[in-house]
C-alpha cells in the first residue's frame, strides 16, 4: 500500500526540483524503515539511486515492497550495495559517481546502546565517519544525514532549540551528538555541504513492530490488531513529538534542495511541533479501530526522557519545511498499513 501523500504535499516544489535535476544518490540503511522510503520517493522521481545496508536493522522485504512500489521500469535505476559501514573500503565503493549522500544508516534504540555501547559507537561514529572521508574523497556535494532528539539529553527546556542542549542520558545520544561534530568539522575542514536532521520520533509504513527495540507506535499498533494490551514502560505521561515518515522525506528533499550558503553545517528539527503522551496515543489507536483499548504498564526504563517537543521554525525558516502530514493522520494511515498488510 503506498502511502497517500508521496506525490503531493508541501513539498511539491521540493520535488519538482529533483525532477527536473536527475543526480545518483546513496541511500545508507536503505533497506530500513526511514532509507527504504527515502530510495521509493527518489525512485518515483526518475533518480538513480545505489543503496548500502548489511541488513542489521534492515530487511529485504522493505525493498521487495519498493520494488513493487515503484515498477520495473524504476527498480532498474536502484543499485543495491550489501556491506558495513564500518567497512571504509565499502563506503568508498558506494560513494563512487554519487552526488548526494543521505545517511539513514545507523544502530538505534537507547536501551541497545545503554546494553552494548561497543557496537552502538562502531556503527553510528566510526561509521559515520567512514561515510563523511568517503564522501569527501568522492567530491559528493551534499552529505545530508539522520541526527537525533536524543542529543538534548537531560536538558529541562521545552520546546527544544537547537542551539540548547544538555548531557547525554545514552551511549547512543553520544554517538549521535559526535555526529553532528563531525560534520561541521568537515565542512569547516574540507569545504562539505554537510546538513543534519533531528528526527523526533518518525513513524510510519514499514517499521519494525516485532525488535525487542521497536519503536512504540508500530508495537502498539500490532499489539493492538491481534487483541492484545500494548505495554507502556512507566505511568504513559511520558510525552514524544510523533512525525509521520512522508515529514522526514519531505525535510530530506528540502534539505537538498535549499541554498547551502543558507543551510551547510546547520542542524534542524524535524518534528510536527507537538507533544502527545503515550496514553493518548493508545487511546487514538482505539478510537480509530472503533474500540476501547487498555494498555499494560510496567516500570520505567534508564535513559529515557520524559517529555519531548520541537521547536521546528528553524527548519521552517531556513529549509522550508512544513509538518504537512499531522499526528492523528499520519497515525490513521499507518493503521491502515499494518490493517492490509498484516
Amino acid at each position: 500500500m503506498r502511502p497517500a501523500s508521496r506525490s503531493g504535499g508541501a513539498s511539491d516544489a521540493a520535488r519538482e526540483a529533483l525532477r527536473s535535476r536527475p543526480r545518483r544518490w546513496l541511500v545508507t540503511g536503505s533497506a530500513g524503515f526511514i532509507g527504504s522510503h527515502l530510495v521509493e520517493a527518489l525512485l518515483d522521481l526518475g533518480q538513480d539511486v545505489v543503496g548500502l545496508d548489511n541488513f542489521a536493522t534492515g530487511h529485504r522485504r522493505n525493498l521487495d515492497q519498493v520494488r513493487t512500489a515503484v515498477g520495473a521500469d524504476a527498480w532498474r535505476r536502484h543499485a543495491f550495495i550489501e556491506a558495513d559501514i564500518t567497512d571504509l573500503a565499502a563506503c568508498r565503493d558506494a560513494c563512487r559517481a554519487v552526488d548526494v549522500v543521505l545517511h539513514e544508516a545507523a544502530l538505534g534504540s537507547v536501551p541497545r546502546s545503554i546494553e552494548d555501547p561497543l557496537r552502538t559507537h562502531a556503527a553510528n561514529a566510526t561509521g559515520f565517519l567512514n561515510m563523511l572521508v568517503a564522501a569527501r574523497d568522492a567530491g559528493v556535494r551534499r552529505f545530508v544525514y539522520a541526527a537525533s532528539s536524543s542529543t538534548y539529553g537531560d536538558h529541562p527546556g521545552l520546546p527544544k532549540v537547537e542551539s540548547v542542549i544538555g548531557a547525554p542520558l545514552s551511549p547512543y545520544a553520544v554517538t549521535k551528538y559526535v555526529n553532528e561534530l563531525y560534520a561541521q568539522v568537515f565542512g569547516r575542514c574540507y569545504g562539505m555541504a554537510t546538513i543534519g536532521l533531528r528526527y523526533f520520533n518518525v513513524f510510519g509504513p514499514r517499521q519494525d513492530p516485532k525488535s525487542e527495540y521497536a519503536a512504540v507506535i508500530p508495537k502498539f499498533i500490532t499489539a493492538a490488531l491481534a487483541g492484545k494490551q500494548p505495554r507502556i514502560f512507566g505511568d504513559g505521561q511520558q510525552s514524544r513529538d510523533f512525525c509521520h515518515i512522508d515529514n522526514v522525506v519531505e525535510a530530506n528533499f528540502k534539505a537538498i534542495t535549499s541554498d547551502a550558503r543558507d543551510v551547510s553545517g546547520g542542524v534542524f528539527n524535524i518534528a510536527c511541533g507537538v507533544a502527545t503522551d503515550l496514553n493518548e496515543v493508545v487511546s487514538q489507536i482505539g478510537a480509530v479501530l472503533g474500540r476501547n483499548i487498555e494498555a499494560r504498564h510496567e516500570p520505567g526504563r534508564a535513559g529515557d526522557i520524559k517529555h519531548s517537543v520541537a521547536d521546528i521554525s528553524a527548519a521552517r525558516r531556513r529549509l522550508g519545511y512544513t509538518a504537512s502530514v499531522s499526528f492523528a493522520e499520519g497515525l490513521r494511515r499507518t493503521i491502515e498499513w499494518y490493517r492490509t498488510t498484516r
